[in-house]
């Protein structure tokens, strides 16, 4: 039997400012698995160039592996991770993947021979993928629908600010050479991720779905004014009133928000986001800059990510999700014509003003990404989907990020060795521009909305919900 009665609490309600202070505080703590998710799929650009020293004999092959192997460890991670929160809850699913995080880390920090260093690529690869699912869930479950936008984007501000750090450190560490401290040194924020965590309350939502209503009552007791929490409370439990199982996560009726979850993916990454990440300083070396010179152009591109991704968070409330997404994604599409138009007049290697005009164009790329596709997709995808499927639906639309940044990142070399530099971005800009005619005519907005309201504005069939 549901428990509807109100809790035994006699605790005064807290104050909005208490409110919002530890609404902030629980998003912080667990966006620190995006600042791990960025950390640890950047740093690999500069150990690669020091783990040879220490395991000899390593063909370009074993590179490619150790690099690609986290995505496929994080396409796993993603995948099981959606099970995991809805069976056993969001909190005991950030607290696994924190402890994932400390045990790869420290596993690469300390691995006494190429195998084990491979196999604890694995385990990161794991607790990233489980990160980018389940950071943003709990977030957008757990946080009032007016400040939703940019908190669950603090995900994608601590994604970029990881990638940012891990120049940084790779940057700071070369003269050492030290690749195992470049992998330890991300125990720091997993530890505290998972400390955080033990002080932080499972989400509201999930609980409703459990017909544990008091416990959710009590946790949206301390995140939310006094007045919203019976309606909340009533909402969730219209959507959630059967346990959810994958086979209903492809239900026709909700074949129309899946697609959207998977295209929005999926366009993230063939656009080409992680070629720009992965291989920036061989572009700009090939831009005609030295190679200091193209590590510390590197470490500009990474900060205009993130100071980007700022803007994006104290817009993405105020103007709409759809502005930010469309404007964002035709801004990439220039950026990408930019880069290809340089390459295409001025040959492999460029100079003088062509090489800055190149980079311009991957600056104007990466800002628009990080002001756009890049937050509002993990935004998107903890809106659109019905409560009781949400955890495995996102599950399933991360699988596909994953699964589109292996296919691209593996064949990024090979595309620029047969259609050249000019075509790899002009097929860049090509697709960038598909994306924004399927976005402008499928994706919703979700501004100021409730996600139970959400879900009646994208019209599913009642059995859906």
């Amino acid at each position: 039997m549901t428990r509807t009665h109100e809790p035994t609490s006699t605790a005064p309600p807290p104050s909005s400012r208490t409110i919002h202070r530890r609404v902030l505080l629980g998003a912080a703590i667990t966006a620190l698995g995006g600042l791990l998710f960025g950390y640890d799929t950047g740093v690999i650009s500069g150990a690669l160039l020091f783990i040879g020293r220490d395991f000899h004999g390593l063909t370009s092959f074993d590179k490619e592996l150790l690099t690609s192997i986290l995505l496929i460890g994080a396409l796993i991670g993603a995948l099981a991770a959606g099970r995991i929160a809805d069976r056993i809850g969001r909190r005991p699913t950030v607290l696994g993947t924190a402890a994932l995080f400390v045990a790869g880390v420290l596993i690469a920090a300390v691995s006494p021979n190429f195998a084990v260093l491979v196999g604890a690529r694995v385990i990161i690869g794991l607790a990233v993928g489980s990160a980018s699912m389940v950071v943003p869930l709990y977030i957008g479950e757990i946080v009032p629908p007016r400040i939703r936008g940019a908190l669950v984007s603090f995900n994608q501000l601590a994604i970029t600010s990881g990638i940012l750090a891990s120049y940084l450190v790779d940057y700071g560490l070369a003269s050492r050479q030290n690749w195992r401290l470049m992998f330890g040194l991300a125990a720091i924020p997993a530890i505290l991720m998972f400390t955080g965590m033990l002080f932080q309350h499972e989400s509201p939502h999930w609980l409703v779905a459990q017909g544990r209503e008091d416990e959710a009552r009590e946790v949206l007791r301390r995140v939310r004014d006094q007045g919203e929490i019976d309606a909340e409370i009533a909402q969730v439990r219209e959507l959630s009133t059967r346990r959810s199982s994958m086979r209903e996560v492809f239900n026709p009726a909700l074949r129309h928000v899946m697609i959207i979850g998977v295209m929005l993916a999926v366009f993230q990454q063939i656009t080409g986001i992680n070629t720009i990440i992965y291989y920036a300083p061989t572009l700009l070396s090939s831009a005609g800059l030295g190679n200091s010179a193209a590590l510390l152009a590197n470490v500009v591109n990474g900060a205009v990510n993130v100071l980007m991704t700022i803007v994006a968070i104290r817009l993405l409330d105020r103007t709409g999700r759809r502005p930010l997404l469309l404007g964002g994604t035709a801004g990439m599409a220039v950026g990408m014509i930019v880069v290809a138009l340089t390459f295409a007049i001025g040959g492999s290697h460029l100079h003088g003003n062509t090489a800055y005009i190149a980079i311009a164009g991957l600056l104007l790329y990466t800002g628009s990404f990080a002001i756009g596709l890049g937050p509002v997709f993990w935004l998107l995808i903890s809106e659109i989907y019905p409560v009781r499927i949400r955890g495995q639906a996102m599950s399933v639309a991360t699988m596909a990020n994953w699964g589109a940044n292996f296919v691209v990142t593996i064949s990024f070399l090979t595309l620029l060795s047969a259609i050249g530099n000019a075509g790899t971005f002009f097929l860049f800009a090509g697709l960038s521009i598909v994306a924004l005619a399927y976005f402008q005519r499928q994706v919703p907005e979700t501004k100021n909305r409730s996600l139970q309201a959400i879900e009646h504005d994208l019209d599913l069939p009642v059995g859906a919900r």
